[in-house]
């Protein structure tokens, strides 16, 4: 008899208080499984981001567990919590951070740059070819981001995120600042690339009308209590 495939993440009666705040996070269980798209639903204010940040261990719960993959990341040193969102998570943060002064290639491969732990490969300069081919963004390599619209900004911060071929990658509102028409085309775009990968996507979203691109939605104001 095959095993349980073990959940891409799991949060289990997380409690967490910014210092100086009198904001209260509290979500009592929530798990996504692999390859599973998550939609993180709710109004301003009400802890999505808070999640995305204890999942990656960016934010340590002052109560709590928070597993990515069968290992608790709620536990682990900060080195060791570094070295696991390196080999397991992607992020494509709200802002999407990327570098004037480099070209569309060199920010796809920023994360080689800054994380001793990666190594640039000519696999990894191959595979950030074929993300960027398959973004759309043929023949722009060696374009700056002041020369792309904002769309095309937008997938370069896919490619940068998945160029290291995550389990999981977390978004917080990445189309928050494109039409619509261009928000579905980036998300058709995510969609087929993760689904190559089995990656499990957790997205921060406002826009409701997105929401038949997930596998299902999540809804903070539901599930957790806030003080």
């Amino acid at each position: 008899m095959m095993e349980p495939e073990q959940p891409s993440i799991r949060v289990v009666d997380v409690h967490y208080q910014y210092p100086s705040s009198s904001f209260v996070f509290q979500l009592p269980s929530f798990t996504a499984q692999p390859g599973e798209r998550v939609a993180i639903t709710g109004p301003s204010g009400c802890g999505k981001t808070t999640l995305l940040r204890l999942i990656t261990g960016l934010l340590q719960p002052q109560k709590g567990r928070v597993f990515l993959g069968g290992e608790e990341i709620s536990v682990l040193p900060e080195k060791a919590k570094r070295a696991l969102r390196i080999a397991r998570v992607g992020s494509i943060p709200q802002e999407l951070d990327l570098l004037d002064y480099l070209c569309v290639e060199d920010n796809m491969l920023l994360p080689f740059s800054i994380n001793r732990a990666l190594r640039l490969t000519s696999a990894a300069r191959e595979e950030q070819r074929q993300l960027t081919d398959a973004l759309g963004l043929q023949g722009k390599h060696a374009r700056f981001p002041h020369q792309l619209s904002q769309g095309e900004r937008q997938r370069v911060a896919i490619g940068r995120a998945l160029i290291t071929r995550p389990e999981i990658l977390v978004a917080d509102e990445p189309t928050g600042n494109l039409d619509g028409n261009t928000a579905r085309q980036v998300l058709e775009l995510l969609g087929k690339l993760i689904e190559e990968r089995g990656t499990t996507l957790l997205m921060v979203t406002h826009d409701l009308s997105l929401l038949d691109f997930f596998d299902r939605q999540f809804d903070l104001t539901e599930a957790s209590e806030t003080a």
